[in-house]
């Protein structure tokens, strides 16, 4: 299946290079040279991945991957990066982006993790061989194949990480995972020393499905480990709407 893929660079002939490997790879690449164009071709067309550099004329990286994710259609975000400082990377990951690379990067090494990227909505969109599911735990549901969630049936709006944190936990429920295997989960690879940003993505889930966040029913912690999925909700998957 042909993939379509929006690369945002400023710098031509990197651009031109990537979207070169990216047809290799049978996808269908358009090229965005500023911010602002890269954001109006957001907008106007479905994409299944996009290449966004953080250094942009017109409008950086991070505010454009602000402005995606505060849209309700969800396009996994791969950043790319000359800013090699810790804080640049977290920002990015707590905005939304799927993944980042670090300026200067091998093609295959960036080819990798759109492919690995491609995996992991194909994996949330089709578990087990499936079309659709739903996770129930009490009065949360969860469906997986429209990365939907409701709470006694209000719907609750979480961004790309959260809904895949909540939906790996309860697929799992009672699964002890530490902060650095959630990353490698999750986020797809490991980023090691950014455990803090498993932590705030927690918080952040937690204050928008729980009534009592600092008491939680679905999301626990587990002292001096990690997180887990409270095991007194039995798995239940269940065959989602036609």
């Amino acid at each position: 299946m042909s993939r379509r893929v929006l690369v945002i660079e400023d710098n031509r002939d990197l651009a031109e290079l990537v979207s070169l490997h990216l047809g290799d790879l049978g996808c269908e690449v358009r090229l965005a040279a500023d911010g602002m164009t890269g954001f109006r071709q957001a907008q106007a067309s479905h994409f299944d991945a996009i290449i966004l550099d953080l250094m942009l004329p017109g409008m950086e990286g991070l505010e454009l991957c602000q402005r995606l994710r505060a849209q309700k259609r969800y396009v996994p975000i791969l950043m790319l990066t000359a800013k090699s400082t810790e804080v640049d990377r977290v920002v990015g990951l707590e905005i939304g982006a799927d993944d980042y690379i670090t300026k200067p990067f091998s093609m295959p090494e960036l080819m990798a993790r759109v492919k690995a990227v491609f995996r992991r909505i194909e994996g949330l969109a089709k578990p087990e061989g499936e079309s659709s599911k739903e996770i129930t735990a009490g009065d949360l549901v969860i469906d997986v194949g429209k990365h939907a969630v409701t709470i006694s049936g209000e719907p609750v709006d979480l961004t790309a990480k959260e809904f895949a944190l909540l939906a790996h936990f309860a697929m799992n429920p009672g699964q002890v995972y530490t902060r650095s295997q959630l990353l490698d989960l999750v986020w797809g690879y490991s980023h090691a020393g950014y455990e803090h940003t498993v932590n705030s993505h927690i918080n952040r889930l937690r204050s928008k499905i729980e009534r009592k966040p600092t008491r939680p029913r679905y999301v626990l912690t587990v002292w001096g480990v990690g997180y887990k999925f409270n095991d007194q909700f039995k798995r239940s998957l269940l065959p989602g709407p036609a």
